[in-house]
């Protein structure tokens, strides 16, 4: 056996050798950045704007944004074994592509059928380029040594708002709403598809490999592993519900604790630099432990935040750190814990899988929020979010001593 591979490194016939970690890392890190600053988070800048420069009506500016995410979710399995079977470049590449044109359809839209369809194109685009491709496609190139590269990714993912957030406020009043999509269009051909292209090695494909009667397809999920799958699948979707809740009615929760709305728009503004903060503390304190205790730190911490919030609202900046801390490590977990439990053969396919439920329940949640609000009022949605988080941390529970027993085996 070489010395790189008995250190758990890749040979020098590997794809993954081709090319420095850290120019794969920080090429997919920057257009991550790029990726969700002109999907996910280009409504909270442009979706006023549009409505008042097109007289669309406001719920239907936004609520593409969930038909897009429900799209993104509907192919994700799909993606998943698109990247098993042709690795991560084509099919980040091809995210580009479709981002751009879908952006170039929101620019061009004279009516808001078609602002919608543009949103559906979106949706696939997200589907194929944003954060579970992106750890599919390193999972699939690096195998179980990808922990911290998804953990370099998801720091620069962490600023995608932070860094998308103005620059779109500056497009929007130079450029116009309109401009702005263009100019997002013309970044991810020029500089996204470009760094996926150039950055990222091109590896072998893998063909479907024959179904023996006694070898399980790629991607399968063992009798013994089937309760921990949907436990994280479950946890993994009660979570992202939660904080998408959150992230769409932030100001409404805090300003009903009492906040007024500069206060309430300053302690949001934590959450972004609690996300990477918690993330750079996984990195340096978690990458000896197996990643699971990273996924019951993030929903304690979660769980903790909203609790003091819901009990202590005088100490509403502490409780939004401890929730961003927990949200951010979860974008390391939901890529790390996978890999850890089920392995290296069919990561991607079982990342599209896992996926599917939490990015529709993604896709409800600003419906469910504005439900939440409607009948148990900004008070009661807080309490109930509150118990979602505890009902989700009783579901990751059960995961350690699972991950314990199989890293001892």
């Amino acid at each position: 056996m070489s010395q790189v591979a008995a250190a758990g490194g890749v040979s020098p016939a590997d794809p993954a050798a081709s090319r420095p970690r850290l120019v794969v890392v920080s090429a997919i890190g920057v257009a991550q950045i790029l990726a969700w600053g002109s999907s996910y988070y280009l409504p909270a800048v442009l979706a006023g704007p549009i409505a008042a420069d097109t007289g669309w009506p406001l719920a239907w500016v936004v609520g593409a944004l969930s038909i897009g995410l429900l799209v993104s979710g509907l192919v994700s399995p799909r993606v998943g074994h698109l990247i098993e079977r042709h690795g991560g470049r084509p099919v980040l590449a091809t995210s580009a592509v479709l981002l751009a044109v879908g952006l170039l359809g929101l620019a061009l839209a004279p009516n808001l059928p078609v602002f919608v369809a543009a949103w559906i194109v979106i949706g696939f685009g997200m589907g194929a380029g944003l954060y579970d491709p992106a750890f599919s496609a390193l999972g699939r190139l690096y195998g179980e040594t990808a922990r911290p590269s998804i953990t370099h990714v998801t720091l620069f993912g962490g600023f995608a708002s932070t860094v998308c957030w103005p620059f779109t406020a500056f497009l929007a009043s130079h450029l116009g709403w309109r401009g702005a999509c263009l100019a997002y269009a013309a970044i991810h051909v020029a500089i996204v598809l470009p760094l996926y292209l150039l950055a990222l090695p091109k590896e072998a494909e893998r063909p479907p490999k024959p179904v023996a009667a006694d070898s399980p397809p790629p991607g399968h999920v063992r009798p013994d592993q089937r309760a921990a799958f949907l436990l994280l699948a479950a946890g993994f979707t009660l979570a992202y519900l939660v904080m998408t809740v959150i992230a769409v009615h932030l100001l409404t929760l805090l300003q009903a604790q009492g906040l007024a709305l500069a206060a309430a728009v300053a302690f949001g503004a934590l959450i972004g630099p609690a996300q990477v903060g918690g993330r750079i503390l996984e990195m340096m304190f978690g990458k000896s432990l197996h990643p699971v205790w990273s996924l019951l730190a993030s929903s304690t911490l979660v769980a903790v935040g909203l609790g003091l919030l819901v009990a202590m609202p005088g100490i509403a900046a502490a409780c939004i750190v401890l929730y961003g801390m927990g949200s951010g490590i979860r974008s390391i977990a939901r890529g790390t814990v996978p890999l850890a439990l089920f392995g290296k053969e069919g990561y991607a396919i079982l990342m599209g899988r896992l996926a599917l439920p939490s990015l529709l329940a993604t896709a409800a949640a600003p419906m469910v929020g504005a439900w939440l609000l409607e009948w148990t009022g900004p008070s009661g949605t807080l309490v109930a979010l509150f118990g979602a988080s505890l009902l989700n941390l009783a579901l990751v529970v059960p995961l350690v001593p699972m991950a314990l027993r199989q890293r001892r085996a």
